[in-house]
């Protein structure tokens, strides 16, 4: 679905699947300020990038929630993962704000290192405190929200089958 900004128009697609499968120019990794790639999505792309990613992450914390660090994509299919915390410590309950905030700093930092796609995961949803359907409207009204140049595709991706449909019924395709 093309989501226009001004001048700008971003192109939205949802797919049910693992971030680590993404090809593209970038994905955002959700994390905690300290940068450790300890649990969920951002463990298993360190797995899958190498150690030396959450190394070079870790060389400028803490990084506040809002913020976002970009290194290399190591040995994953894409140029950049962009770092974004969603949470000051491990364990804390995340809020609908630190959601909107984390996809606002991806964004911004796609656009600064002039990526073109951009796999975004689920994030903050389940035990971590947001229902599916809350966390998938923070998603894509920031993505809708930006006006910036860059990235021109957006893509949302999950594994979970709850997040895929909330992704889905947020954009209105559902």
């Amino acid at each position: 679905m093309p989501v226009n900004t001004n001048e700008f128009t971003t192109e939205i697609d949802v797919v049910q699947d693992d971030l680590l499968s993404y090809r593209g120019d970038g994905i955002l990794v959700p994390t905690v300020s300290d940068c450790k790639m300890r649990s969920g999505i951002a463990a298993r792309v360190k797995r899958a990038a190498g150690v030396a990613v959450e190394r070079d992450a870790m060389e400028h914390v803490p990084l506040a929630v809002g913020a976002a660090l970009v290194t290399d994509g190591g040995k994953m299919n894409v140029d950049y993962i962009i770092h974004t915390p969603i949470m000051e410590q491990p364990g804390m309950r995340v809020g609908v704000e630190n959601i909107r905030r984390a996809t606002r700093a991806g964004l911004l930092a796609a656009a600064h290192y002039q990526l073109d796609s951009l796999g975004i995961p689920g994030m903050g949803y389940g035990e971590n405190g947001v229902p599916h359907d809350e966390a998938a409207r923070a998603i894509i009204d920031e993505v809708r929200a930006y006006k910036g140049k860059g990235p021109s595709h957006v893509t949302l991706l999950d594994r979970s089958g709850d997040m895929h449909e909330a992704f889905i019924t947020e954009l209105g395709e559902g």
